[in-house]
């Protein structure tokens, strides 16, 4: 968070007084009544509970983050920091340089939020300011209006220095420190003057994020029942894609088109893709992470999509699917997807609360193991292949996990520790994806000829249950025969 604000572009006409006496009038009031709150307010003050019991006596700092410049005077789209809109309740693009604090009492934590709010029409701020001003950017809140919507305590950003200060050289203080470099700077200066250990403060802002992110393991009902509507909201943007595939072979580069077409649908039903669209055609769905999306379509392909909708709370789904360009699967694509789809399947079915997370990626590799080997890929025996010291030969053709967490970020909980992740297990309301694949490059010298240019990719997202787990994204179909009838049905309309 920053105060300073922007330089004037060298564009800038400077305002008359005669402006500036009259831009003030002629407004309606501003509404008396207040908004209601956000939905996400029923869950956030028990989040924060957990966060105080863990860290009695801090001072503990969750900052927005503010706005980055992608071009001179241009900015990115704004998102907030997650483990800001986790505990505050405040997704979409809000709030950009607000700061959540829970000081300490003899009982817990009081929350209190700083945020700017909206200057009156008198002020220069109004019309001048670009960050800020409501001719700008739109109406903010009052702090009333703030308080309603969050359920929070709320206080003037221009006030946070002063409590940050406060009691520092009795009061530990811990700041989620990527959040927001700035005012991270200023709290790292200020723990000097009162002669903390910054190594040690460092380590302890450490301990907060990971807390932060391991807190996010297991989901609420209301983190479910997003996830689970995000997936619903996804599955209709990967329907308006296969109906729009003969546009997108007919008008080349379709891979942007289809890149498109799933972002329009993000836009209009959440607030964004979650992450950028895979949208990989041919030989490019061999490449893992390839987001250029700048190759053609062609009926004899398949497209390799991996792509998700965030909602405005910011909880994303996170879905493959492989789809034949042309409606239906060659003999080839579909030995190899089906191949794919048991993989994926064992995955699932080792999901289960007390498994290990591990547990999952082992059942898919097991299946993609032997499907290379009885191709005669395999250079070794499936054992050895899977020998976690001395193997590992399958992973020239899935060098990714299987697996990872899923919720208000794609890869979910990344700051948990990973004895608690990786090497943790599974427990009902964890969310996580499964997601098997295959990739035989075309210039893959070790595959058979036929094989050649193909990359497959199933992921589904899967709520781990008491009794076992349930298929968020099952509303897509996965095996062959689904997919071609599903495809042939939206291509009838």
């Amino acid at each position: 968070m920053s105060e300073q604000q922007p330089k004037q572009p060298a564009r800038t006409v400077p305002f008359s007084e005669a402006f500036k006496e009259f831009i003030p009038t002629g407004w309606a009031p501003y509404a008396s009544e207040l908004p209601a709150a956000l939905p996400a307010t029923e869950w956030t003050a028990a989040r924060r509970d957990k966060v105080s019991e863990l860290f009695r006596g801090d001072r503990i700092v969750v900052p927005a983050g503010g706005l980055k410049v992608r071009s001179n005077d241009t900015d990115y789209r704004y998102r907030p920091h997650s483990a800001f809109a986790h505990l505050s309740g405040l997704g979409s693009d809000r709030e950009p340089d607000a700061v959540l604090v829970l000081e300490p009492t003899e009982t817990g934590h009081d929350a209190t939020l700083y945020f700017k709010p909206r200057a009156p029409r008198e002020a220069e701020e109004f019309y001048a300011n670009a960050r800020y001003g409501e001719m700008w950017v739109g109406q903010r809140e009052s702090l009333a209006e703030m308080a309603a919507i969050t359920a929070l305590s709320v206080a003037d950003v221009a006030d946070l220095d002063e409590a940050l200060a406060k009691n520092l050289a009795s009061t530990r203080l811990r700041i989620v420190r990527d959040a927001d470099p700035g005012l991270t700077e200023r709290l790292d200066s200020l723990r000097s003057k009162e002669s903390c250990d910054l190594s040690q403060a460092q380590e302890a802002d450490q301990e907060l994020a990971t807390a932060l992110s391991e807190l996010r393991l297991i989901k609420d009902e209301f983190e479910v029942e997003q996830l689970r509507q995000a997936c619903a909201e996804s599955a209709k943007a990967f329907e308006a894609v296969v109906a729009d595939l003969p546009e997108a072979v007919r008008r080349g580069r379709g891979e942007r088109w289809v890149e498109g077409v799933f972002g329009l649908h993000a836009r209009h039903l959440g607030n964004a893709v979650g992450y950028d669209t895979i949208a990989a055609a041919g030989d490019h769905a061999c490449t893992l992470h390839w987001i250029r999306n700048d190759g053609d379509l062609r009926g004899d392909e398949l497209l390799l999509l991996d792509a998700g909708i965030e909602l405005d709370t910011l909880y994303t789904a996170d879905i493959t699917r492989t789809l034949p360009v042309s409606g239906r699967f060659s003999d080839t694509q579909r030995e190899v997807y089906e191949a794919v789809l048991e993989a994926q399947q064992a995955g699932i079915d080792a999901a289960r609360a007390g498994a290990r997370f591990l547990d999952v990626h082992n059942a898919a590799i097991a299946v993609i193991a032997k499907h290379l080997h009885q191709w005669g890929i395999l250079p070794v025996s499936v054992k050895e292949a899977l020998d976690p010291e001395t193997g590992g030969q399958h992973r020239r053709w899935m060098v990714h996990g299987t697996s990872h967490h899923l919720g208000i970020d794609v890869h979910d909980c990344a700051q948990a520790r990973r004895e608690v992740y990786r090497g943790g297990e599974l427990a009902a309301g964890m969310v996580i994806t499964v997601e098997p694949g295959l990739y035989f490059r075309e210039n893959d010298l070790l595959v058979p000829e036929r094989f050649r240019g193909i990359g497959v990719r199933i992921e589904d997202d899967i709520l781990i249950t008491a009794d076992g787990n349930e298929n968020l994204s099952a509303m897509l179909p996965r095996t062959p025969d689904e997919v071609e009838s599903w495809m042939a049905g939206i291509n009838a309309r």
